[in-house]
């Protein structure tokens, strides 16, 4: 296992979504962030099912930078509750994974 995951997101909106991927590679917490969507989200919440358009995030990211991602969302994102997933990544390509590691280092 390497020591990154895939952090997956959903916003409302695609600026919403391109403000946080740009805040996170700014602080060095994610080294890339694909923004996909538009996507149909059907849900539960509060008793009632929903459906929303939404843009969903993947953020590549040091597994021990977790709680400074979430933090990060969290401080952006209008949900209430917001989906903030981490997966571990479980092997890579060592190029992408050097890359990653590098692009998320304070030494650059």
């Amino acid at each position: 296992m390497t020591p990154f995951v895939q952090i997956v997101t959903t916003t409302p909106t695609r600026e919403l979504a391109e403000r946080i991927a740009r805040d996170l590679v700014e602080q060095r917490l994610a080294g890339c962030v694909q923004i996909d969507g538009p996507i149909h989200s059907i849900y539960r919440w509060q008793g009632a099912i929903e459906s929303a358009t939404e843009w969903r995030c993947s953020i590549k990211s040091p597994a021990d930078a977790f709680a400074a991602v979430q933090r990060a969302i969290q401080s952006l994102h209008p949900y209430d509750t917001p989906e903030i997933l981490a997966l571990p990544i479980l092997a890579g390509h060592p190029g992408y994974l050097d890359w990653l590691s590098q692009s998320t280092s304070d030494s650059i």
